[in-house]
Protein backbone atom coordinates (compact mmCIF):
# COMPACT_ATOMS: atom_id res chain seq x y z
CA UNK A 1 0.00 0.00 0.00
CA UNK A 2 1.46 3.37 -0.71
CA UNK A 3 0.34 6.78 0.74
CA UNK A 4 -1.42 7.95 -2.47
CA UNK A 5 -4.22 4.76 -1.59
CA UNK A 6 -5.48 6.45 1.26
CA UNK A 7 -6.22 10.21 -0.29
CA UNK A 8 -9.90 10.94 -1.20
CA UNK A 9 -11.70 14.19 -1.40
CA UNK A 10 -13.13 15.59 2.16
CA UNK A 11 -14.81 19.12 1.85
CA UNK A 12 -13.99 21.14 4.27
CA UNK A 13 -17.48 22.00 6.24
CA UNK A 14 -17.33 18.52 7.07
CA UNK A 15 -14.66 18.82 9.52
CA UNK A 16 -16.73 19.40 13.21
CA UNK A 17 -16.03 22.71 14.81
CA UNK A 18 -17.69 21.78 18.03
CA UNK A 19 -19.29 18.70 19.73
CA UNK A 20 -22.54 17.03 19.02
CA UNK A 21 -25.23 18.37 21.45
CA UNK A 22 -25.32 14.89 23.93
CA UNK A 23 -21.93 13.23 23.63
CA UNK A 24 -24.09 9.63 22.72
CA UNK A 25 -26.43 11.24 20.18
CA UNK A 26 -24.01 11.68 17.34
CA UNK A 27 -24.15 9.63 14.12
CA UNK A 28 -22.79 5.88 14.20
CA UNK A 29 -22.20 4.29 10.87
CA UNK A 30 -21.40 0.88 11.13
CA UNK A 31 -19.69 -1.91 9.06
CA UNK A 32 -20.43 -5.28 9.10
CA UNK A 33 -17.18 -6.47 6.80
CA UNK A 34 -18.65 -10.59 7.07
CA UNK A 35 -21.72 -9.20 4.90
CA UNK A 36 -20.53 -6.04 3.92
CA UNK A 37 -22.94 -3.84 4.77
CA UNK A 38 -23.80 -0.24 5.95
CA UNK A 39 -26.28 0.83 8.72
CA UNK A 40 -26.63 4.75 9.76
CA UNK A 41 -27.61 4.66 13.40
CA UNK A 42 -27.36 6.88 16.28
CA UNK A 43 -24.60 6.25 18.76
CA UNK A 44 -25.85 5.25 21.79
CA UNK A 45 -27.13 2.48 19.42
CA UNK A 46 -24.10 1.36 20.12
CA UNK A 47 -25.46 -0.98 23.09
CA UNK A 48 -27.35 -3.41 20.28
CA UNK A 49 -24.00 -4.54 19.19
CA UNK A 50 -22.61 -6.33 22.60
CA UNK A 51 -24.14 -8.70 24.91
CA UNK A 52 -22.84 -10.53 28.06
CA UNK A 53 -19.46 -11.16 28.68
CA UNK A 54 -18.30 -9.35 25.38
CA UNK A 55 -15.56 -6.50 25.78
CA UNK A 56 -15.24 -3.06 25.20
CA UNK A 57 -11.21 -1.71 25.54
CA UNK A 58 -11.25 1.89 26.57
CA UNK A 59 -8.68 4.55 26.52
CA UNK A 60 -8.21 6.23 30.49
CA UNK A 61 -6.09 8.72 29.43
CA UNK A 62 -6.80 12.25 30.50
CA UNK A 63 -5.62 15.37 28.02
CA UNK A 64 -3.82 17.76 30.17
CA UNK A 65 -3.87 21.49 28.92
CA UNK A 66 -0.62 21.44 26.73
CA UNK A 67 -0.99 24.60 24.62
CA UNK A 68 0.56 27.93 26.65
CA UNK A 69 0.95 31.21 25.50
CA UNK A 70 4.52 33.47 26.19
CA UNK A 71 6.34 36.04 25.55
CA UNK A 72 9.90 36.19 24.01
CA UNK A 73 12.53 38.37 26.11
CA UNK A 74 13.46 41.96 24.54
CA UNK A 75 11.17 41.73 21.63
CA UNK A 76 8.28 40.35 23.16
CA UNK A 77 7.19 38.51 20.54
CA UNK A 78 3.93 36.70 21.24
CA UNK A 79 4.97 32.45 20.98
CA UNK A 80 3.08 29.55 21.14
CA UNK A 81 3.93 26.44 23.32
CA UNK A 82 2.70 23.08 22.49
CA UNK A 83 4.09 21.18 25.95
CA UNK A 84 4.93 17.38 24.22
CA UNK A 85 6.52 15.47 27.39
CA UNK A 86 7.93 15.66 30.32
CA UNK A 87 11.64 14.76 29.91
CA UNK A 88 13.43 15.56 33.85
CA UNK A 89 10.93 16.26 36.71
CA UNK A 90 13.35 17.78 38.80
CA UNK A 91 15.17 19.67 36.30
CA UNK A 92 12.01 20.68 34.57
CA UNK A 93 12.63 19.74 31.23
CA UNK A 94 9.93 19.37 28.26
CA UNK A 95 10.26 18.54 24.94
CA UNK A 96 7.98 21.00 23.15
CA UNK A 97 7.13 22.25 19.98
CA UNK A 98 7.09 26.40 19.42
CA UNK A 99 5.36 28.28 16.62
CA UNK A 100 6.50 30.23 15.01
CA UNK A 101 9.94 28.22 15.13
CA UNK A 102 12.19 30.40 13.11
CA UNK A 103 12.20 33.19 15.81
CA UNK A 104 13.29 30.66 18.66
CA UNK A 105 17.33 29.82 18.87
CA UNK A 106 18.94 28.43 22.31
CA UNK A 107 19.14 30.48 24.94
CA UNK A 108 16.04 32.47 24.17
CA UNK A 109 13.90 33.14 27.56
CA UNK A 110 10.20 32.79 27.09
CA UNK A 111 7.74 34.64 30.07
CA UNK A 112 4.23 33.05 30.43
CA UNK A 113 1.33 34.76 32.61
CA UNK A 114 0.84 38.34 33.27
CA UNK A 115 2.62 38.16 36.25
CA UNK A 116 5.41 36.39 34.31
CA UNK A 117 6.37 34.27 37.17
CA UNK A 118 7.22 31.50 35.15
CA UNK A 119 9.97 31.59 32.71
CA UNK A 120 11.37 28.71 30.16
CA UNK A 121 14.71 28.96 28.87
CA UNK A 122 15.57 27.37 25.51
CA UNK A 123 18.25 24.60 25.83
CA UNK A 124 18.11 22.63 22.69
CA UNK A 125 16.74 21.98 19.32
CA UNK A 126 15.69 18.76 19.14
CA UNK A 127 14.11 18.40 16.01
CA UNK A 128 13.15 21.04 13.21
CA UNK A 129 10.03 21.55 14.48
CA UNK A 130 11.02 21.15 18.07
CA UNK A 131 12.90 22.12 21.39
CA UNK A 132 13.30 21.48 24.65
CA UNK A 133 12.75 23.76 27.28
CA UNK A 134 14.20 24.23 30.78
CA UNK A 135 10.89 25.78 33.28
CA UNK A 136 12.78 28.25 35.60
CA UNK A 137 9.98 28.15 38.83
CA UNK A 138 10.85 28.70 42.36
CA UNK A 139 7.97 27.11 43.44
CA UNK A 140 7.80 22.88 44.59
CA UNK A 141 7.14 20.52 41.81
CA UNK A 142 3.31 20.63 42.92
CA UNK A 143 3.37 24.07 42.96
CA UNK A 144 5.28 24.19 39.46
CA UNK A 145 2.51 21.88 37.47
CA UNK A 146 -0.50 24.01 39.09
CA UNK A 147 1.02 27.19 37.15
CA UNK A 148 1.45 24.74 33.93
CA UNK A 149 -2.38 23.80 34.51
CA UNK A 150 -3.57 27.45 35.46
CA UNK A 151 -1.56 28.96 31.99
CA UNK A 152 -2.52 26.09 30.08
CA UNK A 153 -5.30 25.59 27.85
CA UNK A 154 -7.36 23.12 26.01
CA UNK A 155 -4.84 21.76 23.11
CA UNK A 156 -7.71 21.57 20.58
CA UNK A 157 -6.64 20.67 17.27
CA UNK A 158 -5.58 23.34 14.61
CA UNK A 159 -7.82 22.56 11.87
CA UNK A 160 -10.57 24.37 14.29
CA UNK A 161 -10.19 27.83 14.10
CA UNK A 162 -12.32 29.43 16.87
CA UNK A 163 -10.98 29.85 20.30
CA UNK A 164 -11.08 27.29 23.12
CA UNK A 165 -14.90 27.97 24.89
CA UNK A 166 -15.21 26.76 28.77
CA UNK A 167 -17.38 23.67 27.13
CA UNK A 168 -14.05 22.23 25.59
CA UNK A 169 -12.48 21.87 28.98
CA UNK A 170 -15.36 19.04 29.54
CA UNK A 171 -16.25 17.45 25.75
CA UNK A 172 -12.08 17.33 24.57
CA UNK A 173 -12.02 14.51 27.82
CA UNK A 174 -13.43 11.10 27.62
CA UNK A 175 -15.64 10.67 31.05
CA UNK A 176 -13.46 7.71 31.79
CA UNK A 177 -10.32 10.02 31.57
CA UNK A 178 -8.26 9.49 34.63
CA UNK A 179 -4.28 9.29 33.96
CA UNK A 180 -3.29 12.63 32.58
CA UNK A 181 -0.49 12.59 30.07
CA UNK A 182 -2.01 12.91 26.70
CA UNK A 183 -1.95 16.25 24.38
CA UNK A 184 -4.81 14.92 22.47
CA UNK A 185 -7.97 13.25 23.59
CA UNK A 186 -8.98 9.74 21.97
CA UNK A 187 -12.10 11.01 19.91
CA UNK A 188 -13.63 7.59 19.72
CA UNK A 189 -14.07 7.45 23.72
CA UNK A 190 -15.79 11.24 23.33
CA UNK A 191 -19.02 9.63 22.55
CA UNK A 192 -19.46 7.93 25.74
CA UNK A 193 -21.86 9.54 28.41
CA UNK A 194 -22.14 8.09 31.66
CA UNK A 195 -26.00 6.39 30.86
CA UNK A 196 -24.79 4.80 27.97
CA UNK A 197 -21.80 3.14 29.88
CA UNK A 198 -24.09 2.31 32.59
CA UNK A 199 -26.39 0.63 30.67
CA UNK A 200 -23.67 -1.13 28.79
CA UNK A 201 -22.58 -2.34 32.78
CA UNK A 202 -26.16 -3.45 32.98
CA UNK A 203 -25.96 -5.76 29.68
CA UNK A 204 -22.96 -7.45 31.43
CA UNK A 205 -20.41 -5.37 28.78
CA UNK A 206 -16.97 -5.82 30.17
CA UNK A 207 -14.90 -2.49 30.33
CA UNK A 208 -11.16 -2.52 30.68
CA UNK A 209 -9.25 0.35 30.49
CA UNK A 210 -5.55 0.46 29.06
CA UNK A 211 -3.62 3.82 28.87
CA UNK A 212 -1.79 5.07 25.76
CA UNK A 213 -0.90 8.70 26.24
CA UNK A 214 -2.10 10.73 22.56
CA UNK A 215 1.12 12.38 21.38
CA UNK A 216 1.59 14.20 18.40
CA UNK A 217 2.40 10.94 16.43
CA UNK A 218 -0.49 9.88 15.81
CA UNK A 219 -1.34 13.10 13.69
CA UNK A 220 2.12 13.82 12.25
CA UNK A 221 1.61 13.70 8.64
CA UNK A 222 3.06 10.70 6.32
CA UNK A 223 5.17 12.10 3.95
CA UNK A 224 6.62 9.21 2.28
CA UNK A 225 5.01 7.18 -0.35
CA UNK A 226 6.41 4.14 0.45
CA UNK A 227 4.54 3.52 3.97
CA UNK A 228 7.10 1.33 5.11
CA UNK A 229 9.40 3.95 5.79
CA UNK A 230 6.89 6.22 7.98
CA UNK A 231 8.59 6.31 11.35
CA UNK A 232 5.74 7.18 14.55
CA UNK A 233 6.40 9.11 17.29
CA UNK A 234 6.77 6.74 20.30
CA UNK A 235 3.87 7.59 22.67
CA UNK A 236 3.24 5.81 26.32
CA UNK A 237 1.25 2.54 27.19
CA UNK A 238 0.01 0.90 30.45
CA UNK A 239 -1.45 -2.43 30.25
CA UNK A 240 -2.26 -3.49 33.34
CA UNK A 241 -2.88 -7.20 34.62
CA UNK A 242 -6.71 -6.93 35.17
CA UNK A 243 -7.42 -5.64 31.90
CA UNK A 244 -5.50 -8.24 30.13
CA UNK A 245 -7.32 -11.05 32.68
CA UNK A 246 -10.62 -9.80 30.99
CA UNK A 247 -9.72 -9.19 27.51
CA UNK A 248 -8.09 -12.42 27.24
CA UNK A 249 -10.81 -14.24 29.00
CA UNK A 250 -13.36 -12.01 25.97
CA UNK A 251 -11.08 -13.99 23.47
CA UNK A 252 -10.64 -17.61 25.06
CA UNK A 253 -14.48 -17.02 25.69
CA UNK A 254 -15.00 -16.14 21.87
CA UNK A 255 -16.74 -12.98 22.87
CA UNK A 256 -16.66 -9.80 20.79
CA UNK A 257 -13.97 -7.81 21.58
CA UNK A 258 -13.76 -4.11 20.54
CA UNK A 259 -11.16 -1.51 20.76
CA UNK A 260 -12.34 1.64 21.37
CA UNK A 261 -10.47 4.07 18.86
CA UNK A 262 -6.95 3.38 17.18
CA UNK A 263 -5.40 4.30 20.50
CA UNK A 264 -6.53 1.08 22.07
CA UNK A 265 -6.44 -0.78 19.31
CA UNK A 266 -2.24 0.78 19.15
CA UNK A 267 -1.81 -0.14 22.74
CA UNK A 268 -3.40 -3.97 22.49
CA UNK A 269 -1.40 -4.79 19.41
CA UNK A 270 1.81 -3.79 21.42
CA UNK A 271 1.57 -5.89 23.84
CA UNK A 272 0.69 -9.29 22.08
CA UNK A 273 1.72 -13.18 22.81
CA UNK A 274 3.61 -15.48 20.74
CA UNK A 275 -0.09 -17.68 21.74
CA UNK A 276 -2.04 -14.66 20.50
CA UNK A 277 -3.24 -13.26 23.88
CA UNK A 278 -2.09 -9.96 25.56
CA UNK A 279 0.37 -9.18 27.78
CA UNK A 280 0.59 -7.20 30.93
CA UNK A 281 2.99 -4.21 29.56
CA UNK A 282 4.25 -0.54 30.79
CA UNK A 283 6.35 1.39 28.05
CA UNK A 284 6.85 2.80 24.57
CA UNK A 285 5.03 1.64 21.36
CA UNK A 286 5.69 3.16 18.23
CA UNK A 287 4.02 0.84 16.55
CA UNK A 288 2.41 1.83 12.90
CA UNK A 289 -0.54 -0.76 11.72
CA UNK A 290 -1.19 -0.29 7.94
CA UNK A 291 -2.00 -2.84 5.41
CA UNK A 292 -1.65 -5.63 5.37
CA UNK A 293 -1.65 -6.61 9.06
CA UNK A 294 -3.02 -9.58 11.11
CA UNK A 295 -4.63 -8.20 14.28
CA UNK A 296 -4.59 -10.35 16.94
CA UNK A 297 -7.07 -9.21 20.21
CA UNK A 298 -9.62 -7.55 18.73
CA UNK A 299 -12.71 -8.22 16.61
CA UNK A 300 -14.25 -5.10 16.31
CA UNK A 301 -13.37 -1.51 16.79
CA UNK A 302 -15.07 1.88 17.69
CA UNK A 303 -13.57 4.68 15.51
CA UNK A 304 -13.89 8.45 14.07
CA UNK A 305 -14.00 9.44 10.36
CA UNK A 306 -10.34 10.44 9.68
CA UNK A 307 -8.91 12.94 7.36
CA UNK A 308 -6.77 11.85 4.58
CA UNK A 309 -3.23 10.10 4.33
CA UNK A 310 -3.60 9.94 8.04
CA UNK A 311 -1.92 6.88 9.84
CA UNK A 312 -5.64 6.57 11.92
CA UNK A 313 -7.11 5.64 8.44
CA UNK A 314 -4.89 3.20 7.43
CA UNK A 315 -4.96 1.21 10.52
CA UNK A 316 -8.95 1.30 10.01
CA UNK A 317 -8.30 0.21 6.12
CA UNK A 318 -6.31 -2.52 7.29
CA UNK A 319 -9.27 -3.08 9.80
CA UNK A 320 -12.18 -3.27 7.58
CA UNK A 321 -10.67 -4.14 4.17
CA UNK A 322 -8.91 -0.98 1.81
CA UNK A 323 -11.88 -1.63 -0.72
CA UNK A 324 -14.87 -1.27 2.31
CA UNK A 325 -13.34 1.50 4.04
CA UNK A 326 -13.21 3.45 0.51
CA UNK A 327 -16.53 2.76 -0.09
CA UNK A 328 -17.65 3.21 3.60
CA UNK A 329 -15.55 7.09 3.08
CA UNK A 330 -17.60 7.53 -0.34
CA UNK A 331 -21.15 6.97 1.85
CA UNK A 332 -20.02 9.30 4.48
CA UNK A 333 -18.97 12.15 2.45
CA UNK A 334 -22.42 11.73 0.44
CA UNK A 335 -24.13 11.32 3.74
CA UNK A 336 -22.29 14.30 5.27
CA UNK A 337 -21.12 12.57 7.93
CA UNK A 338 -18.58 14.82 10.40
CA UNK A 339 -15.23 13.98 9.92
CA UNK A 340 -11.99 14.26 13.03
CA UNK A 341 -11.87 15.15 16.48
CA UNK A 342 -15.46 16.53 17.24
CA UNK A 343 -17.07 13.71 14.65
CA UNK A 344 -19.28 11.31 14.41
CA UNK A 345 -18.29 7.75 14.72
CA UNK A 346 -18.04 4.19 13.25
CA UNK A 347 -18.32 0.77 14.40
CA UNK A 348 -16.51 -2.17 12.12
CA UNK A 349 -17.67 -5.66 13.48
Amino acid sequence: MKLSHFNFDLPEELLAERPSDIRDESRLMVLDRKNQTIEHKLFKDVIDYFDEGDVMILNNTKVFPARLYGNKEKTGARIEVFLLRELNEEQRLWDVLVDPARKIRIGNKLYFGDDETLVAEVIDNTTSRGRTLRFLYDGSYGEFRRKLTELGQTPLPKYIKRDVEPEDEERYQTIFAKNEGAVAAPTAGLHFSKHLLKRLEIKGVELPEVTLHVGLGTFNPVEVEDLSKHKMDSEEIFVTSPATDIINKGIADKKRVCAVGTTAMRAIESSVSSSGTLNEFSGWTNKFIFPPYDFSIANSMITNFHTPKSTLLMMVSAFAGHDFMKEAYEEAVKEKYRFYTYGDAMLII
